[in-house]
C-alpha cells in the first residue's frame, strides 16, 4: 500500500519543507487576508505543473490528474494565522507582522500539503484517479470551508482527508479514530433590558446587572442537569458587558458565549434551553431578553473506513508505535463542512517535544512546532491519497 517513491521524495524535500514552513511562519496573514500566501501557493503549483484556480477572495483549488481513471480524493490544508502577538522573538523565523502569528500550525499544514503535492506529481502517471488539493483560507473564523464548497471545491470528490498538527501529542504520533474528533462550535449572544436609574434608588429600577448575573449562574445547569452525562457538552460565557457608570443602575446587559458538543440532538436542546432560561430569568426580575444563536462549525465525525485507512497507512509508513489515541476535543474545526459533501477523516499529527519547547497550547503566543513532525504530516497526506485511490479500484 505504501509507495516507496513517495517516501523517498518526502525525505529528499524535507529541508525545503522546513524552509517553506518558516517562510510562511514569518509572514502570517489572518483570515480572508491570505493574499501573499495564496500567491505563493499558486506560484509553487506552477513550478510543479499542477493546474489550479484561485477562490475568492483567497484560497486555491488544484488538481493532480492521475494517469489512470479512478476516483477523486481531496487533501485539505488551511492557511490563515491568528491575531496573536508572537512571543518567540528569539526565533530566526519569528513573525514579522506585529500582532499576528501562526499560533495554530496552519503554516505547517500549507507547507506539508505543498510538499505532498510535489511527491504525488512524481507518481501521477501511476495514480488511478485524481488528487484535489484544497488550500483553505479563514478556518479560524469558521468561514473558509463553506466558501470553498460553494465555489466547487468538493465537486466530484469521493473522499476528503485533512491533518492538524497537534502540540498536545508527542512528535510523529498519529491519531485518527472513527467517530467524533472535534465538537460543533456555536456562538450565542443574550441581551437583557431592564430599567436604569440612580444607584441609590434600586427600588425604582430593574437592574440588568442582577439579571445577567443570575443568568450566568443558572445557565450552567443546562449542561449539568438537563443533558445526559454520557453526552459531552460545554457551555461557556466568555464576555459580559453591563452598565455605564459606578453609580448608575444598569439598564442593559449583553452576554456572549460558546456552546460545544458532538451530537445534533444535544445541540438543538441547548439552543432551546438558552432561549428558555434567558426568558425565564428576565421574567423573574421584570426585564426582557433577546437571544441570538449562531451555528458555527459542525462536529467533525471521522468515517470509519477512512479513519481505519489512515491508521493502516500510518502503521505501514512509520511503524506500529506511531498510533496514538487522542481523546476527542471540544475545539471546533470547519473541516466538518467538507465532510458534509463526502466521507473522510481528520487526523492529528503530534508535534509536542519538551526538549524543543513545543508543547505550548494552540493559540498561545509561545506556540511552535517540532519541525521533525513536518515530514510525517507531508508523507501521511501523500500516502493516504495514494492508498485511497489504489484501494478504490
Amino acid at each position: 500500500m505504501i509507495h516507496q517513491k513517495i517516501k523517498d521524495a518526502i525525505q529528499t524535500y524535507s529541508e525545503e519543507l522546513i524552509d517553506i514552513r518558516r517562510k510562511l511562519h514569518s509572514e502570517p496573514e489572518v483570515s480572508w487576508e491570505e493574499e501573499q500566501t495564496t500567491r505563493f501557493v499558486c506560484e509553487y503549483l506552477e513550478t510543479l505543473g499542477v493546474p489550479y484556480r484561485r477562490t475568492e477572495p483567497t484560497g486555491v483549488i488544484a488538481t493532480i490528474e492521475g494517469g489512470k481513471p479512478g476516483k477523486t480524493v481531496a487533501l485539505r490544508g488551511d492557511m490563515d494565522a491568528l491575531s496573536v502577538e508572537e512571543l518567540n522573538s528569539d526565533l530566526p523565523y519569528a513573525s514579522k507582522e506585529e500582532g499576528k502569528m501562526h499560533a495554530c500550525g496552519h503554516d505547517a499544514h500549507t507547507a506539508m500539503l505543498l510538499i505532498a503535492a510535489k511527491a504525488l506529481v512524481e507518481v501521477k502517471d501511476d495514480l488511478p484517479g485524481n488528487v484535489r488539493l484544497l488550500f483553505q483560507p479563514a478556518e479560524e473564523v469558521a468561514e473558509g470551508a463553506k466558501a470553498m464548497v460553494k465555489q466547487g471545491a468538493m465537486d466530484g470528490v469521493d473522499n476528503v482527508f485533512g491533518i492538524h498538527i497537534w502540540s498536545q501529542m508527542p512528535t510523529h504520533k498519529v491519531s485518527c479514530t472513527p467517530g467524533p474528533s472535534f465538537a460543533s462550535a456555536d456562538l450565542f449572544k443574550v441581551t437583557f433590558k431592564g430599567k436604569g436609574g440612580h444607584g441609590a434608588m434600586p427600588h425604582a429600577c430593574v437592574d440588568a446587572a442582577i439579571v445577567a448575573s443570575s443568568f450566568v449562574m443558572n445557565v450552567q445547569t443546562v449542561v449539568s442537569r438537563t443533558i445526559d452525562a454520557k453526552s459531552p457538552a460545554v457551555l461557556t460565557v466568555g464576555k459580559m458587558v453591563v452598565g455605564t457608570r459606578f453609580n448608575v443602575i444598569a439598564e442593559n446587559a449583553v452576554i456572549e458565549g460558546t456552546v460545544r458538543c458532538f451530537h445534533p440532538e444535544t445541540r438543538d436542546h441547548i439552543e432551546t434551553q438558552l432561549q428558555h432560561y434567558a426568558e425565564q430569568v428576565a421574567a423573574i426580575y421584570g426585564a426582557t431578553a433577546k437571544v441570538e444563536y449562531i451555528r458555527g462549525t459542525q462536529a467533525v465525525i471521522n468515517d470509519e473506513y477512512s479513519a481505519q485507512l489512515v491508521q493502516k497507512v500510518a502503521v505501514e509508513a512509520f511503524g506500529e508505535d506511531v498510533i496514538f489515541n487522542e481523546e476527542p476535543t471540544m475545539g471546533g474545526e470547519d473541516f466538518s463542512f467538507f465532510l458534509d459533501e463526502a466521507p473522510g477523516s481528520f487526523a492529528l499529527v503530534g508535534s509536542g517535544n519538551p526538549e524543543k519547547d513545543t508543547e505550548w497550547a494552540h493559540h498561545h503566543g509561545k506556540f511552535n512546532i517540532d519541525e521533525d513532525a513536518l515530514a510525517t504530516g507531508a508523507e501521511l497526506y501523500a500516502q493516504y491519497a495514494w492508498s485511497y485511490l489504489m484501494s478504490s479500484k
